[in-house]
């Protein structure tokens, strides 16, 4: 059994692949000394039916939930989709019943917040995995990528502005039906992983600053920023500082090379650079590992004593 881990919660994105038994997956969590879950996208209805009565015994707290939630086979409501910011109105439309519903689940269980992946500009194939693949095999200086990234990024630009406005409106119709039922529960926009997804840090902030009142903050994932940093998107450090003040939650990982979901400290052995985001941690209202099934329990319970630790250090 794991030390206590506090208010610090664990996603079941590490195992969730692993099990067929809600019960059983919840348990491996609160075997690492977690007593709160992020419920993610891949948690099915069938595997709700048993985590329910631990949620309702208060056997298991649930922080926030990962729209789309509960799972939903079909792609255009994925992760890696242009979501809230269809140009198809009935697909848009759809999206926002889903955050509604996810929002919905949050409430029910106590949790504090959905995290959500806005949208994107939509490309016709995956750029991103083309420019990481030539980032891998001659880096970010060669001429190869340095052309394929000024492509993306000019349409990336000429598009973002569209696809921003229609994330914030599909943003406001949501809340707007979540505050009409009472439910207390805050809406985080994520830092995602793919150089074409939105939001960067100024753009989450951009939505933010258009819906004062309204409780939608941003959800920052940091091996997502990391790496968006390495591919040459945004700079964390520079930005940090515009964004800080609206972070509903966070998602706790590290990413070595372009690989992400790794345990900070441990995996990467870089014992400084995570550290600019401690602040961050310290002051979110939500705390979330985000782990892939390849991080032992070991590196697990190594790493947070790590991060505990300097978060104590840096009086933060």
């Amino acid at each position: 059994m794991g030390k206590s881990k506090g208010d610090y919660s664990f996603s079941t994105c590490w195992n969730v692949k692993r099990h067929t038994v809600g019960r059983e997956m919840v348990e491996e969590i609160r075997s690492l000394g977690f007593r709160q879950v992020e419920l993610n996208y891949n948690v099915t209805t069938e595997l709700l039916a048993t985590i329910e009565p631990m949620i309702e015994r208060g056997e298991i707290g649930v922080s926030s939930v990962h729209n789309t939630f509960p799972h939903v086979g079909d792609p255009d409501y994925g992760t890696d989709s242009v979501l809230l910011g269809f140009d198809d109105e009935e697909k848009r439309k759809r999206a926002v019943e889903l955050l509604v519903k996810s929002a919905e689940y949050a409430d029910r269980y106590g949790a504090k917040a959905v995290v959500v992946h806005p949208g994107e500009v939509p490309f016709d194939y995956n750029i991103d995995h083309e420019l990481k693949a030539i980032y891998e095999e001659q880096g970010r200086d060669s001429e190869a990528y340095r052309n394929l990234w000024k492509e993306m990024l000019v349409r990336r630009e000429s598009l973002s502005g569209r696809y921003l406005q229609r994330i914030r409106r599909s943003l406001e119709e949501a809340c707007e039906r979540i505050a009409s039922r009472g439910w207390d529960v805050a809406i985080g926009i994520e830092t995602r992983s793919r150089c074409y997804q939105i939001p960067t840090l100024r753009e989450a902030k951009a939505v933010i600053d258009g819906m004062i009142g309204a409780p939608v903050g941003l959800w920052y994932d940091f091996g997502h920023g990391m790496m968006m940093e390495r591919m040459g998107l945004y700079d964390n450090a520079q930005d940090i500082d515009l964004i800080k003040d609206h972070v509903v939650g966070v998602h706790i990982h590290e990413t070595i090379g372009l690989s992400d979901h790794w345990c900070p400290y441990v995996q990467s052995g870089d014992n400084t650079y995570f550290d600019r985001f401690l602040p961050i941690i310290a002051a979110a209202p939500v705390k979330v590992y985000e782990l892939k099934a390849a991080c032992r329990p070991e590196e697990i319970e190594e790493s947070h004593d790590l991060l505990t630790s300097k978060l104590a250090a840096f009086g933060v």
